[in-house]
């Protein structure tokens, strides 16, 4: 497809800080009280991409070629991410995060030709790290056809100590969209997500879901208990379908995931504490 190897290593600083309105829309979008403690996950809503309007893509992205590479393929997601959590974030914290592209490989699959960017990102507060993640953007070829929506099933919980089912709305995503600064037009954009991008409706963020996962976690755990979380996205969570959000704990290990209607895993993630 292309030679990407000038792209290797190319890297981006960005500066934010914790500030008490940050937390208080992140946990009001999330249905969580606010306590002293800063939530893990809040830092995917920091130290955000800031493109004018003028210079977004057709899918509401910013345009390709910036500190992205300009993949020539038209749909991107966030695939997985694995991440250390060194030191917990404090509220009015001075946030800088480096953001170095690690590799990109291409390959093939089922659905024809895919592009997978590895991202370096070291969130520092202060002059101590706090956050070191390896995020996996996929690049794919437009959709053959729109998505059929999935058949309602039933899920086993007999597997999984910990079990609650969450359906998103369209209230929720736009205040994640917003919280991200996120404006990837397959999370709002209902006719853009079936007829351009092929899924069964708006799609539910990545991160979102992660960070579902992570309450979850907390809510069983105790708040900023996990030293490394990681995650896969297998299928796409898709707006006004149930989900179930799973758990378990083996020692100081978590085996998490979330399953659709139908009990196929939508992502799976593992935890330590």
């Amino acid at each position: 497809m292309s030679d990407w190897a000038d792209w290797i290593g190319r890297s981006e600083t960005r500066s934010d800080v914790i500030t008490p309105g940050l937390l208080d829309r992140f946990c009001a979008t999330l249905d969580q009280p606010v306590t002293g403690e800063i939530p893990q996950g809040l830092h995917w809503c920091l130290c955000l991409p800031d493109a004018p309007t003028a210079e977004l893509g057709t899918d509401g992205h910013p345009k390709k070629g910036g500190f992205l590479p300009p993949i020539p393929l038209p749909r991107r997601m966030w695939a997985s991410s694995s991440v250390s959590f060194d030191a917990p974030l404090r509220m009015g914290d001075e946030i800088t995060r480096i953001s170095t592209i690690a590799s990109i490989e291409e390959k093939s699959g089922k659905s024809g030709d895919l592009v997978f960017v590895a991202i370096d990102h070291e969130t520092y507060a202060g002059d101590r790290i706090a956050v070191r993640e390896r995020q996996n953007i996929v690049y794919r070829e437009p959709a053959s056809a729109p998505a059929k929506p999935v058949a309602s099933g039933a899920t086993d919980p007999s597997k999984w100590d910990w079990q609650q089912t969450i359906l998103p709305s369209e209230t929720l995503l736009f205040r994640y969209s917003a919280l991200t600064f996120n404006s990837h037009r397959i999370h709002y954009d209902r006719l853009y997500a079936v007829e351009e991008e092929g899924y069964a409706g708006p799609v539910v963020q990545g991160p979102l879901v992660a960070t579902m996962l992570l309450e979850l976690a907390a809510a069983k755990l105790g708040a900023n208990k996990l030293s490394r979380f990681s995650f896969r996205g297998q299928y796409p969570a898709i707006v006004s379908q149930a989900i179930d959000l799973v758990g378990r704990q083996q020692g100081e290990n978590l085996i998490l995931a979330v399953l659709g209607d139908d009990g196929r895993e939508i992502m799976t993630a593992l935890g330590a504490i």
